[in-house]
């Protein structure tokens, strides 16, 4: 088992800039290589705290790095916004959506995760998702926007608008909706002082048996707990079957008027076209302890998109940050390896599971490391330090730790603004 010849000067172009294409660029930034690095967006997007963003916590730019202020020290690399759809493997060329190419001599592919509709096209159509900044943008703006709409609603339809429905009670679906439970409870009856907010339902459903169902049953038992506290109706064994913007229908034949159901419930690789299908197995790459394909000697797959097989982790390892950031790390150290002619010393990639964590609100959370496991505000102040430091630049992570303390002392945020509100679509009625 070893790497591919990569010498001096090759070109290395990495598609994707989350977790673990960032840190793989970071720990190249500095090697005698050419380093291309290809997103859709012209920015990182600190993935945890989307929901933040959703809920009105926090602004989008604070969560958010470009990636050429980041690596403008960085001489060797080079950045390029596009949207890769086909690899050229026997050309070492990609595709991009508008018909231009770039080359590579060594391609590591990182392009991470899309939502997972299952299958359901109307639910896909009319369902928020939330993997993107401008996703979360998009859930604030409509939930905060709904309750305008509401003041001006007919009786008969107030109550669509009153009903937000969270699909997955998973860490997302959990910290989501003990956001919107924050702001239920302390922010907006202070703003919306003629509206009933005991009629504004947080509704969260899940198709196992628990919430946070990849936890300890202290950890479900607790979070679950915490939730119901805080008003949120938990449906738990249920599934959302259809969902055509006004109407939910539950797999337990319940119908829900709604106008905002947001999708938590799974995700799948963003797989792009043109390598093999033998190189693919749930929908992810499939790739050696060295994360290269078994097929090509100079192609790469990293994090969410990477399926590797170890002792350990005989299905794949878990799509959580952890593994990206770790896979690529030690891929960036086998490579400088290379260059420095110890290819002997190649180390096999073996996940560490460092524990799991989420939060439902202040003083409300659980923690599971591999020696200890804890909730209540304990678990909750380790949560927020440990974000906190994985927030890439000093200021942003003034920027967060400002508006935390401030929502912490006053339970509130200023950071209601709605933008983009196509008031034709919505058919606002006149002031």
């Amino acid at each position: 088992m070893s790497l591919a010849n990569i010498k001096k000067g090759d070109k290395v172009v990495i598609i994707g800039g989350g977790f673990a294409g960032l840190q793989l660029t970071k720990k190249l930034s500095k090697a005698d290589l050419k380093i291309m690095l290809v997103d859709k967006q012209n920015h990182h997007q600190f993935q945890p705290l989307f929901y933040q963003v959703a809920s009105g916590r926090l602004e989008p730019s604070s969560i958010s790095f470009p990636f050429r202020k980041i690596f403008q020290k960085s001489k060797n690399i080079d950045f390029r916004m596009a949207d890769i759809v086909k690899i050229l493997p026997e050309e070492n060329k990609l595709m991009t959506a508008y018909d231009r190419s770039i080359s590579y001599d060594h391609l590591v592919i990182a392009t991470g995760c899309k939502t997972n509709f299952f299958g359901n096209k109307e639910i896909s159509e009319n369902a928020f998702s939330m993997k993107t900044t401008q996703e979360s943008i998009d859930i604030r703006n409509k939930i905060l926007f709904s309750f305008e709409k509401e003041i001006f609603a007919r009786p008969e339809d107030k109550q669509a608008w009153m009903n937000i429905i969270i699909v997955g009670a998973g860490p997302t679906g959990v910290e989501l909706s003990g956001a919107f439970a924050e702001l239920k409870n302390n922010v907006l009856p202070k703003d919306y002082h003629n509206i009933d907010f005991s009629k504004f339902n947080i509704i969260l459903l899940e198709g196992s048996k628990n919430t946070l169902n990849n936890m300890s049953e202290e950890s479900k038992t607790a979070s679950r707990k915490y939730l119901e506290k805080m008003g949120v109706i938990v449906k738990t064994e249920t599934l959302l079957t259809s969902y055509d913007g006004n109407m939910a229908i539950l797999n337990t034949r319940e119908q829900i008027p709604t106008k905002n159901v947001i999708w938590a419930a799974g995700v799948t690789g963003n797989i792009i076209d043109g390598l093999k299908q033998e190189d693919i197995l749930r929908n992810r790459y499939v790739v050696d302890r060295l994360n290269k394909l078994k097929s090509f000697d100079n192609i790469y797959a990293l994090g969410d998109i990477a399926y590797m097989e170890t002792p350990k982790y005989p299905h794949g390892h878990p799509q959580v940050a952890n593994v990206a950031i770790n896979q690529a790390k030690n891929l960036g150290r086998n490579i400088l390896k290379v260059l420095q002619n110890k290819e002997n010393q190649l180390k096999e990639y073996e996940y560490n599971d460092l524990g799991m964590m989420a939060t439902i609100g202040k003083h409300k959370a659980v923690v599971e490391l591999p020696f200890w496991k804890f909730k209540g505000p304990l678990a909750w102040y380790v949560w927020m330090f440990l974000h906190l430091m994985l927030i890439l630049s000093v200021r942003n992570k003034l920027v967060i730790f400002f508006n935390w303390a401030w929502s912490y002392t006053t339970r509130d945020t200023s950071l209601r603004l709605i933008t983009n509100i196509d008031y034709k679509k919505e058919k606002v009625t006149d002031y």
